[in-house]
């Protein structure tokens, strides 16, 4: 029988288990994908961990997973954009791509091109769209300066490289160790902690928009630097967000076929590179997510079922 990811109450890492289930089958509108790659995400840690139960609740024995990549297994009724046989991208709204098989809406797949490979393509829909909205939520044009804290995270290694295609000048806040990987993307390295401002003010006169992709008091870092809020953009500062009037675009945003497939593109024609920090087979889900929780990865971590 096929395998996917289940856990049966809210809890630590130890409540995520792999389980034999029934093989799904495709509704009207849907694909069936045999799932080569699947991105995990720190929002489906915080799902399982119950701490956005009042945003997002839980129903158990729950699913996990938005991100996937495979290959299409068999299509539903009225679907006529693709067919078995075809390797595709995209996301699931389900909590599901965690898994061998996923039914998957075919509005929510698009192609995958040839050059990109099965890992990054797996892990692109979660921190590729929110960092697209980010970047658009500030609206970077040429001559501005871009500050983004967490910039070598699954998120911040990408809106990084979208703020230099807009045409921004990028400082990124990131550990030591991935200044090299910063500085080699035409990313101005900044060191987090005691003294990140004066940093910042050393590195640029002046910064124009900031996007926070890690918390923790950045949004009031970039209050304290001039931005102005209509130009800030955090991704998990909800409650700063709404204290200050500034902006919270995510993955909502954008979650659409038609950004994922302008995103792969962007990584088929060498524009965008999206680091792979591990790739875990679905049995050692619990490690795969044990390494996400460390909070110091470059890039993104998949599941290969």
């Amino acid at each position: 029988m096929p395998r996917a990811v289940r856990f049966d109450g809210y809890g630590g890492i130890e409540e995520l288990r792999v389980v034999d289930v029934p093989r799904p089958a495709p509704g009207a509108g849907e694909v069936l994908v045999r799932v080569r790659a699947a991105g995990i995400n720190p929002g489906e840690a915080k799902i399982r961990e119950g701490l956005l139960h009042g945003r997002w609740p839980a129903t158990f024995p729950s699913g996990q997973g938005s991100d996937l990549a495979g290959v299409v297994e068999e299509t539903g009724p009225r679907v006529t954009g693709f067919s078995v046989g075809d390797e595709v991208l995209g996301f699931t709204n389900r909590r599901a791509s965690h898994a061998e098989y996923v039914v998957v809406e075919a509005d929510n797949l698009t192609a995958k091109p040839e050059k990109i490979s099965w890992e990054v393509a797996g892990s692109l829909f979660v921190a590729g769209t929110t960092a697209y909205a980010a970047v658009r939520a500030v609206s970077p044009r040429g001559g501005d300066t871009v500050v983004v804290s967490g910039a070598a995270g699954g998120v911040g290694s990408i809106a990084v490289q979208l703020a230099r295609l807009a045409g921004g000048r990028v400082i990124g806040i990131a550990g030591p160790a991935n200044h090299p990987w910063l500085a080699d993307h035409g990313v101005s390295p900044v060191s987090h902690g005691d003294g990140v401002a004066d940093r910042i003010r050393q590195a640029a006169d002046h910064v124009d928009a900031f996007i926070d992709t890690f918390g923790q008091g950045y949004v009031d870092l970039a209050l304290e630097l001039g931005v102005a809020p209509d130009r800030i953009d955090t991704i998990v500062d909800f409650d700063a967000a709404g204290r200050h009037r500034v902006k919270a675009d995510g993955s909502a945003a954008a979650a659409s076929a038609d950004v994922l497939a302008e995103l792969a593109h962007l990584v088929a024609d060498g524009r965008l590179e999206v680091p792979i920090a591990g790739a875990y087979p679905l049995a050692d889900v619990q490690d795969a997510f044990r390494e996400l929780e460390h909070g110091h990865t470059r890039g993104k971590i998949v599941l290969i079922p």
